[in-house]
């Protein structure tokens, strides 16, 4: 009988499940304080503990994203491009967290605050899109450092923030993507941390590159 699939299908679909597994296992270490508070409190209550844990997350993502370029270009197992990219970007990919976090937490205050107020048909849209650019630029930038660490954060910050407002479209399917993968977890934590958060952010991680792709190819042509 003829092989429907052939050997190096199956190595293809074991390797993508074994990079799966691992980022997900290696993603719940490294956000273990913000995941054990999200799932033991209340967050309408522990916000402001979940606040100042959430950017602990950021390096790890920042490390996620590593291991699918490593994936991607035949480089470094899983286990060590996910630490290859956590020793090479995590400062950065901390301070983001804490930038990003802080400001989303403080638009989020104003926009709690200005509710009631008669301005607020005009301010709080405008306090939300701010809020949810944040993310975005955000997570173009944890993109960016994962795919040339010797950048400059602010080099890296500008680029992301042009491009994803250039290529909003990609921005927002991006932004669809995570807050699936917010909804998933928040009605299945096992399967959000354990099935869905490694594809969620292969989805992202693949988008943002190619919202990124003018920069990157422009960094390759200067490396040549």
């Amino acid at each position: 009988m003829k092989r429907l699939i052939s050997h190096d299908t199956w190595a293809s679909i074991i390797g993508m499940l074994y990079l799966g597994l691992i980022v997900n296992l290696l993603l719940l270490v490294s956000c273990l304080p913000f995941v054990v508070l999200l799932v033991t409190t209340d967050p309408v209550y522990s916000w402001p503990l979940l606040a100042l844990a959430a950017p602990l997350c950021a390096p790890g993502i920042a490390a996620a994203f590593r291991a699918f370029r490593e994936y991607s270009d035949g480089g470094l197992t899983p286990v060590r491009a996910f630490w290859a990219g956590l020793r090479a970007t995590w400062r950065r990919a901390l301070v983001i967290g804490v930038v990003v976090v802080a400001v989303v937490a403080v638009l989020l205050v104003d926009v709690r605050m200005l509710s009631a107020a008669s301005v607020a048909v005009f301010v709080v849209p405008l306090l939300g899109v701010l809020a949810v650019l944040s993310v975005a630029v955000g997570v173009l930038t944890l993109v960016a450092i994962a795919e040339v660490p010797q950048a400059r954060l602010r080099d890296a910050v500008q680029a992301s923030a042009v491009l994803g407002l250039r290529r909003w479209y990609l921005t927002a399917v991006s932004l669809v993507a995570l807050v699936v993968q917010a909804g998933v977890f928040a009605a299945a934590p096992a399967i959000g941390l354990g099935i869905t958060a490694s594809a969620i952010l292969f989805f992202v991680w693949t988008n943002s590159r190619f919202t990124l792709r003018p920069v990157l190819e422009l960094d390759e042509a200067v490396a040549a």
